[in-house]
């Protein structure tokens, strides 16, 4: 995982200001660098490109490490030769469906790039093929190539948007930026479509193929057109199954779906867990490599179950769970609390958060099943001071979203990725009150409710139109993956020098439940009972292949936890009092 910035200037170099590389090398601690071009174009001034790339180490082999080879792969990736240039941000799990666990992901990419932009092929069969290269990649990414030999500059996101790229036009410096991260001190970022790979050739009165896009690299000496392949024009994710008129049969655990998503879910896990390498100042003191965003939920008990199976036992997990203290929810309790009762006998912000007691509850069920991993439960309280010294900086990294909603998720996700609390190896048995995690991969479940129908929306659809809203609102959904929040998130989440891995949006996995049919992945079917072992079973309808695989993963209770939005399970929703709305604008 990388932090990546390319300016474009006409008025000479625009490297990073002095804050935005600080914000880079957060995402990136471990390398920064930085390479400079110029094109030359016949009756124009030449345009001054800057690239700059941090880089967080992930991915190597054991054996790497063991005999003390430099894992670090430097960034921006500069061929002298050709003077190409990448700066990627990414992991590339497969190209054409072959795995590269192991493999330095950025360089294999350039050097298929590099292939594909040689000077022996006309500009169009270098634009296809490199187009190709990057349709072929699954994974999520954000990246920008420059291909010097034909002067075409590309940039995107992978199609479901799992990495940030922002934007910026600066008309007082004729510059045009592109970043991971927004730089607070200057310009209006705004976020690069994932629907395309966008293009511009700089060439003079160089008409551009593809959709006109709604980034404006105008300057008063030099238009450059951007242009941009639609992502679905490539080999996608499939095409969503309407289909309701035969066939239908109850959702049960001896559905072949369960074992498929099980299935799906192992192999996605497994290029996501193995051969991370262990964090370079901690090889010695630590174990942790991974750890889940915990909140006790469906999803997240899951993912962490599954991982056990992959990991070899020497290796700890740890489930980072957050709770904050929310003085609205504080001053509602102390109204509530009947006269002459003792103050000792308050609510305590952080145990009484719901994701609190839901994280404890799974971590148990966790240790019950698999009795022979270490799980470590990491619980980070946040107090109501500490968030407000920290707000400036959410703010900063979420742009350019700007509503409370942003916020209230966005703390969530910010603090527990920090990973700072009280460590415990048992229930109530904690390990350290100053613990904070080694691992630089966290696990998310994000996902699965757009994929399985976990919303209480798509429930509301079944009552109101059956299958058709039901089918109406999960394709809505899973059109609009690529458009979700994951680019804010990540934003979030790498400041810290950790990456989310999303093992549900794994594009095999996504293609699987895309094309299954509706009674494969929910259970909505009118006065069904579940039936184990000649006992009735009452699981909710919503995510019902996922429940039914958490409970023949034998975490019986997780199977039947409802689903709640982060921002209430941790309570970051309305921190203050008032009538503040989630659309609203932070104030």
């Amino acid at each position: 995982m990388c932090g990546i910035h390319l300016s474009i200037s006409t008025t000479g170099t625009q490297p990073p200001s002095h804050r935005l590389r600080e914000l880079l090398c957060k995402r990136g601690p471990d390398h920064l660098g930085d390479v400079g071009a110029e094109v030359h174009i016949p009756y124009v001034a030449p345009l001054f490109l800057h690239f700059t790339s941090t880089v967080l180490a992930l991915r190597g082999t054991p054996g790497e490490q063991r005999h003390g080879h430099d894992s670090i792969t430097r960034q921006p990736f500069h061929d002298t030769g050709s003077g190409s240039i990448l700066c990627w941000n990414g992991e590339a799990w497969r190209i054409n469906q072959r795995p590269l666990v192991g493999d330095n992901d950025g360089q294999i990419i350039f050097t298929m790039l590099l292939k594909a932009s040689t000077s022996s092929l006309s500009d169009y069969e270098s634009k296809r093929a490199v187009l190709q290269v990057l349709k072929d990649i699954s994974g999520p990414f954000a990246f920008v190539y420059f291909d010097k030999a034909h002067n075409v500059l590309y940039f995107g996101r992978d199609r479901l948007g799992r990495r940030s790229l922002l934007y910026n036009t600066d008309s007082s410096s004729q510059a045009l930026e592109l970043a991971s991260i927004a730089d607070p001190s200057r310009g209006l970022w705004k976020e690069v479509d994932a629907d395309a790979i966008h293009m511009t050739s700089f060439a003079a009165n160089q008409s551009q193929e593809g959709i006109a896009s709604n980034i404006d690299c105008t300057t008063p000496q030099f238009t450059c057109p951007i242009g941009r392949e639609l992502w679905d024009q490539a080999p996608g994710l499939g095409s969503f199954n309407r289909n309701i008129t035969s066939g239908i049969q109850p959702l049960q655990l001896q559905s072949s779906s369960v074992a498929i998503l099980r299935q799906h879910l192992v192999d996605s896990l497994r290029l996501r867990t193995l051969n991370v390498l262990v964090p370079p100042s901690l090889c010695m003191a630590s174990r942790v490599r991974i750890a889940v965003l915990f909140s006790g939920g469906l999803d997240c008990t899951v993912l962490a179950r599954l991982t056990h199976e992959l990991l070899p036992l020497d290796q700890e997990i740890d489930l980072l769970n957050v709770a904050f203290e929310n003085p609205r929810v504080v001053q509602a309790a102390k109204n509530a609390r009947k006269p002459g009762q003792p103050q000792a006998n308050t609510l305590d912000p952080f145990e009484s958060c719901p994701d609190r007691q839901t994280g404890r509850r799974s971590f148990q069920e966790l240790q019950d099943v698999c009795p022979t991993r270490f799980w470590r439960f990491v619980a980070v309280n946040v107090p109501f001071e500490e968030l407000k010294l920290h707000k400036p900086e959410v703010i900063d990294l979420i742009r350019p979203h700007n509503t409370e909603m942003d916020l209230s998720i966005a703390y969530a996700l910010y603090f527990a990725a920090r990973g700072k609390g009280v460590s415990y190896v048992g229930p109530s048995h904690y390990e350290s009150e100053t613990y904070t995690t080694s691992a630089r991969v966290l696990l998310s479940g994000l996902g699965a409710d757009e994929l399985f129908g976990g919303y209480t929306r798509h429930a509301t659809a079944f009552e109101r139109r059956g299958y058709s809203g039901l089918l109406d609102e999960l394709e809505l959904d899973i059109n609009r993956l690529g458009k979700r929040n994951l680019g804010r998130d990540d934003r979030v989440i790498s400041h810290w020098g950790r990456e989310a891995r999303f093992p549900f949006l794994d594009e095999n996995l996504v293609k699987w439940a895309i094309e299954a049919p509706i009674w494969e992945k929910c259970g909505f079917m009118p006065g069904l009972k579940d039936v184990v072992d000649g006992t009735d079973f009452a699981l909710d309808p919503s995510k019902k292949v996922l429940r039914l695989l958490a409970f023949k993963l034998g975490l019986d209770s997780v199977s039947k936890e409802k689903k709640r939005a982060i921002q209430f399970g941790a309570r970051t929703a309305k921190m203050e009092t008032g009538r503040t709305k989630g659309t609203s604008l932070i104030s």
